[in-house]
């Protein structure tokens, strides 16, 4: 019954009541004419003056929920997660380890530089977690063809002396031309694919006198379309070798 009440607009009812009071005085020779017309017309001043409120109210209303209505389209744009993430120098080796042991699956590293694992610390901080994750069943790495001897010299020996070592496969030998190296793998039981992407050449690599290091490297998450298509890159190389 409450709720019924407050839904009444009771200042025109209020209104339309007075209007009527004084036409019915003024009908009954209580109220002159002047009288009436001057409480009627004051009624109409206020009722305009109350719609004129109530016009400013609701653009005023307007305004903050345009205003709340952007905010929220703000928030809903900041929840959706970003497809890669930069990962900056002092980062880099908490994210390779991050990678190795969290991969399940096979995991393949396109473009490597075997230049890189001739420093034991680089190996055991890359490579060898990978190898020793119990949950990376293979490991098949993609090599141009000029890293042949360094494989066999600085790479191989490592592996061999991994527990897991067997998991490695024979590299995949080619030309790969390509200006790009990342590592791609399952990072969960669901089999949601991450990758871990670099550009050779600066910024993203810093030439020292012996090889190139990554000083920037790209986590591309698992919703990206990015994921896939570097897959297909992969696919694309494994059939013409």
């Amino acid at each position: 019954m409450k709720k019924m009440l407050l839904q009444y607009d009771w200042d025109v009812i209020a209104g339309v009541l007075a209007a009527v009071i004084a036409l019915i005085l003024h009908f009954l020779h209580i109220a002159e004419g002047d009288v009436v017309l001057a409480i009627i017309l004051t009624l109409l001043a206020l009722l305009l003056l109350r719609d004129l409120r109530a016009e400013s109210r609701n653009h005023r209303l307007a305004e903050e929920a345009e205003h709340i209505h952007q905010r929220l389209r703000d928030v809903q744009q900041a929840l959706i997660p970003p497809d890669a993430l930069l990962i900056g120098p002092q980062r880099l080796r908490p994210e390779f380890e991050r990678f190795a042991l969290a991969a399940h699956g096979e995991l393949t590293w396109y473009n490597v530089c075997c230049l890189m694992f001739k420093r034991q610390e680089v190996f055991d901080a890359t490579l060898r977690l990978a190898i020793e994750n119990p949950h990376v069943t293979s490991i098949q790495l993609i090599c141009d063809e000029r890293e042949k001897a360094l494989w066999e010299s600085e790479v191989l020996p490592k592996v061999q002396q991994c527990d897991g070592g067997s998991k490695v496969r024979a590299p995949l030998w080619g030309q790969v031309p390509e200006t790009i190296s990342f590592i791609v793998a399952d990072t969960d039981a669901k089999g949601r694919a991450e990758v871990l992407l670099s550009f050779w050449g600066e910024p993203f690599m810093a030439r020292t006198l012996e090889r190139s290091v990554p000083r920037y490297i790209f986590r591309v998450q698992h919703h990206s379309e990015l994921v896939g298509r570097l897959v297909e890159l992969v696919r694309a190389h494994r059939m013409r070798t």
